[in-house]
């Protein structure tokens, strides 16, 4: 069983991530590749002390990368991310003013 300060690993910011958090309430983060739906839940509602309506998540596929400079291909790993959505009204404070 996870800890709870296990299960999230960071906030992930892209340009979509933060129309989902303005317009949708719904914030995104790398969790831990053995967490279920209802850890990250937990974590988020313990951590943020929000109320969270919904969990989805999703296993992002290993890419290949090639580095021209060097001429060689790496492979970024695969991980998992959550994307949580708050109830009505509130917000996280992590992703504001980014």
């Amino acid at each position: 069983m996870l800890h709870i300060y296990e299960v999230l690993k960071r906030p992930v910011v892209t340009e979509k991530s933060t129309y989902l958090s303005n317009e949708l309430r719904q914030y995104v983060f790398e969790v831990d590749g053995r967490a279920n739906k209802h850890q990250v839940k937990e974590a988020i509602e313990t951590i943020f002390d929000v109320d969270v309506v919904d969990v989805n998540v999703m296993n992002v596929p290993a890419k290949r990368a090639r580095r021209r400079n060097r001429r060689m291909d790496v492979r970024r790993p695969g991980w998992k991310k959550a994307i949580v959505t708050l109830a009505e009204g509130q917000r996280l404070e992590l992703f504001e003013g980014v």
